[in-house]
């Protein structure tokens, strides 16, 4: 292996490649969220000027429903504005021409910066990896598709930062890198390490499941050759880059008292998912995933896992799991979610006395285990992130495009399909319970039948992003923290921010841009589900006239803005009422 065989992806073609994809999505979503405001040239040219309007850039665009741009990325050119000559297009000066008409703080613009290059450097490795095509992730399997997607969140421009790897470390961790992890495990004190588990769980069981008793006796041996005894000691996976760069030096008191003791590695093998910092087992795809703390700042946020929070989380999903298990509408949809049925978090105490409850302190060592949706598989199904959806093959089509053309069905009746395992229970969740998920793609998972169709959606990563916005609703005490106060004009939000403008954008101008679909047909499908779900559910029509799904329109609520805000903590949320960015209204394209 050369020297440089690491970084073999930053070279010259690929980084144009890359700055090229990056300056067209910047321009396509810092329009949609009206951060910039193109001048419209004719014929379907636009120009965006720097602050100093001595820079332009020009390009051809669609502007589709929902204010979404949908540029010719081959098309974007940068010029002088005195000459109207062309300048090379350098996606790093792209923000620093632009950093006061982004809002970009001194304090701010060099760290999202440098999320913008990390984000730049992943697109690279992308861009050069060998990749699979449409039609192939069409019909691959489901990790096969989950290391393959090449976007990240499609509305967050800086997707991909990972502020804290290495380059070694980011061949090793990021999930586009495809490269088998074993966990490091230790053993924390009970005096300041809890485990919790839901209904029928038990931590002697789910650790002989996951480990095996030959890992176990293992790391038993270590504990008593220390002199040491297992009782008073409870296991936890740690993440590798967590372990070497954070616990064993921010904890190194709590090592060397042997509060925390070193056991080395798992036998089973991992594949690092699109979150990250959630590991699913390949040695045995029916055992649980693992969630790990992750110290490292990706699209807005220390990615730790706290500890406090974590005692709570069994307890919301067997809350969920049971709800939806009572609920007829909600099980004809087919909706499952896959249980975090039990965690363990370490509490340093010198550390909680030195800092408030969401201090990156607090979330260094926790970790949960979810179930596999794998057992869950009837003959025939298979299993894909709801982001392939959007996933665009280095030829330029689409997965979503792919699975329609293998299908049976017609392009508008894949789409009632889709909607009716993805939507509807969105929507039942909403005005039955006010009950509002964080559906993006990287939390759903589709169950994919024969004929190639969505037969149904498994939700997952539950008890951090759920909410509960009616104050009335009867929630046991240990489920409280996912009750939200929200003003009355946000309510409606989780459906028109987080499902029509997070996703349906995307999936929309998709279809539409490879002719699978004209956009007008796409909305006319999704407001006869929404119909069709209303006529279902006559007892809720106060609801449905309170919270409108057919208004003229609804607030423009902004990622980015967020973003670019603060790169560190873009949602206070204890409070995530009080981060929402409005920026005017878009005209909801099922009115």
């Amino acid at each position: 292996m050369s020297v440089d065989a690491p970084m073999a992806h930053l070279n010259p073609d690929a980084w144009v490649v890359a700055g090229r994809s990056l300056v067209r999505k910047a321009l396509s979503e810092f329009a949609h969220e009206r951060l910039l405001i193109p001048e419209d040239l004719g014929d379907g040219r636009y120009r965006v000027l720097s602050d100093d309007a001595s820079v332009a850039y020009v390009y051809k665009a669609r502007v589709l429903a929902l204010d979404h741009w949908h540029i010719d990325d081959a098309s974007i050119t940068r010029r002088h504005t005195r000459d109207d000559g062309e300048l090379p297009l350098e996606p790093m000066k792209f923000f620093v021409e632009l950093r006061g008409t982004l809002g970009l703080s001194d304090e701010v613009l060099p760290a999202y910066l440098e999320e913008i290059s990390s984000t730049l450097a992943s697109i690279c490795y992308k861009t050069t990896k060998p990749a699979l095509t449409a039609g192939e992730l069409a019909q691959a399997d489901f990790q096969a598709i989950e290391t393959s997607m090449s976007e990240g969140h499609p509305c967050f421009v800086a997707n991909n930062g990972r502020l804290g790897f290495s380059g070694i470390e980011y061949l090793a961790h990021a999930p586009e890198a495809a490269a088998p992890v074993r966990l490091v495990w230790v053993a924390a004190h009970l005096e300041r390490a809890v485990f919790t588990a839901g209904a029928g769980v038990d931590y002697e069981t789910l650790l002989c499941a996951e480990l095996g008793s030959a890992t176990l006796d293992r790391f038993h041996a270590i504990l008593r050759h220390r002199g040491l005894n297992i009782d008073d000691y409870l296991l936890m996976p740690v993440h590798p880059w967590q372990w070497w760069n954070k616990v064993a030096v921010t904890f190194a008191a709590e090592v060397a008292q042997e509060r925390i003791v070193y056991l080395g590695e798992g036998d089973d093998e991992y594949l690092a998912q699109q979150s990250i910092r959630t590991f699913f087992n390949i040695s045995n795809p029916a055992k649980h995933y693992v969630k790990t703390a992750l110290s490292v700042i990706n699209m807005g946020f220390m990615r730790g896992l706290s500890a406090a929070y974590m005692a709570a989380t069994p307890a919301i999903n067997d809350w969920l799991a049971d709800l939806i298990e009572k609920d007829e509408f909600l099980r004809s949809t087919g909706l499952t979610i896959i249980r975090e049925l039990a965690t363990t978090g370490y509490r340093h105490l010198e550390y909680e006395a030195a800092t408030d409850r969401n201090s990156p302190y607090r979330k260094m060592l926790a970790a949960l285990w979810r179930e596999s949706p794998v057992p869950s598989l009837g003959d025939g199904q298979r299993l894909a992130t709801m982001a392939s959806l959007l996933h665009i093959d280095h030829q330029g089509h689409s997965v979503v495009g792919a699975l329609i053309s293998a299908s049976s069905l017609g392009p508008t009746e894949w789409l009632r399909r889709y909607l009716r395992a993805y939507l509807a229970p969105l929507l039942h969740s909403y005005y039955a319970y006010s009950l509002a998920f964080m559906p993006h793609g990287e939390n759903v998972i589709l169950v994919i039948d024969r004929q190639h169709a969505v037969s149904r959606v498994i939700f997952k990563d539950i008890a951090e992003e759920i909410i509960v916005m009616d104050q009335d609703t009867v929630l046991p005490p240990e489920v409280e923290r996912i009750r939200v106060k929200l003003p009355e004009e946000q309510k409606i939000l989780p459906i028109f921010t987080d499902v029509f403008d997070g996703f349906f954008r995307f999936l929309s101008a998709i279809l539409d841009t490879e002719s699978v679909l004209a956009e007008a047909d796409f909305w006319r499908v999704v407001a006869e589900s929404v119909t069709e779900y209303q006529k279902s559910r006559p007892e809720l029509r106060h609801k449905f006239q309170q919270y409108d799904m057919f208004a003229s329109d609804f607030p423009l609520s902004c990622h980015n803005r967020l973003q670019l805000r603060d790169n560190k903590q873009m949602v206070d949320l204890t409070n995530p009422a009080s981060s929402v960015q409005i920026a005017g209204t878009l005209r909801n394209p099922i009115a």
